[in-house]
């Protein structure tokens, strides 16, 4: 399934995509955020094979520029979504983030009937969190020493989620 935002066009990812996947998950802001051990090419087919996520690449002017990925908490009682995105930054600041995660929490919601989404970047990835707040994403709570950076010690992660009728369409 092909998705078109107003920006990018997301599309399932496939193997060919792996080269220009582990390149963007080599540049520095990337590698810091999302890590993938001493093989990211192994990390990024993982990740492409992975039966809990369903991987999308972000093609923009007709070239991979990142990934966006959904997975879905199943239990009836708690179903939600959770989303994550990484983009080229190379491309950071034109919109397409905010475009690739709109198109596919409109997806979601729309052709997947999920009531809620989550989102959990780093706390202190204002960029990130910009983003998802402009396609309707809201704070809930920070989840404290949430995550072990490439340093070794713990960082804050925030938790948002978004609401069917709070998508910023």
């Amino acid at each position: 399934m092909i998705l078109q935002g107003a920006l990018v066009r997301l599309r399932p990812a496939i193997d060919a995509d792996r080269p220009a996947l582990v390149a963007i998950r080599s540049t520095p802001d990337v590698y810091r955020r999302w890590r993938g051990g001493d093989d990211l090419a192994a990390a990024v087919a993982e990740s492409l094979t992975d039966p809990d996520v369903e991987v999308f690449a972000v093609e923009y002017d007709g070239r991979v520029v990142g990934a966006i990925q959904w997975g879905e908490e199943t239990d009836p009682e708690y179903r939600h979504a959770s989303v994550d995105l990484y983009l080229d930054p190379a491309v950071h600041g034109r919109g397409l983030g905010t475009d690739a995660a709109r198109t596919l929490a409109r997806h979601l919601i729309d052709d997947k009937g999920f009531h809620r989404l989550v989102i959990d970047p780093a706390a202190d990835n204002t960029g990130a969190i910009r983003c998802y707040t402009k396609v309707g994403f809201r704070p809930v709570g920070v989840l404290r020493q949430y995550e072990r950076g490439a340093d070794g010690t713990w960082h804050d992660g925030l938790l948002m989620d978004l609401l069917a009728e709070e998508l910023e369409r």
